[in-house]
């Protein structure tokens, strides 16, 4: 979320049907999802790398099990599907279509609260405190990789707070939002810098 995105607020709270808890997509229905509703291929990226940080996060740091891991990786692949399509609608339309084709609510909420101040939705879990952590820093550390000649190779976290410090870069990043996501959860920004350079390095 860019901070000259503007105010969005969904208008509600509660999504979806309780009656689809564990209802997700197939990795290929979302994957296609992904595809049809995103042609830029570097926001497709970025939306592959938010759900595969989630992913292992909820593998590696939550003791999650397969499918509720995958639950928290469609939530990252799908966080901004509509951002390109829709500006003036995200995320009410990808909201929208995951409620008709009865994915898990859970999932579906932990979308709407990946921007807490734009769509009016508090991040309420912690696979929803982590959208939220962990979208911005990953735009933010993919940009810091692409003007290195080593991309992800040798890149340390002293370097990402340095760049965090230096309004000029990316400076469509929100230091705000950063900020405030990692005030709700009680780990280190170091820490977690650290953890998404290892997890989306490899992802293409």
């Amino acid at each position: 979320m860019s901070t000259s995105t503007p105010i969005l607020s969904l208008g509600r709270s509660s999504f979806g049907n309780p009656e689809n808890k564990g209802r997700l997509l197939s990795d290929e229905e979302a994957h296609a999802l992904l595809n049809e509703w995103v042609p830029n291929e570097r926001l497709r990226l970025h939306m592959r790398q938010v759900g595969a940080v989630m992913k292992a996060w909820a593998l590696e740091r939550e003791g999650a099990d397969q499918q509720e891991a995958r639950k928290w990786e469609q939530a990252g692949l799908l966080h901004d599907a509509d951002w390109e399509k829709h500006p003036e609608s995200h995320c009410r339309v990808i909201i929208e279509k995951l409620e008709q084709l009865n994915v898990d609510p859970e999932v579906i909420h932990c979308i709407a609260s990946h921007g807490p101040k734009y769509f009016g939705v508090e991040p309420d879990n912690t696979m929803d405190r982590m959208i939220y952590v962990f979208d911005e820093l990953s735009g933010f550390i993919h940009a810091a990789a692409l003007i290195r000649p080593t991309r992800y190779e040798g890149m340390d976290v002293k370097s990402i707070m340095k760049k965090l410090k230096t309004p000029s870069f990316a400076a469509q990043v929100s230091r705000d939002d950063i900020n405030d996501a990692i005030s709700r959860i009680n780990i280190p920004l170091e820490e977690i810098i650290q953890f998404v350079i290892d997890h989306q390095k490899d992802v293409v």
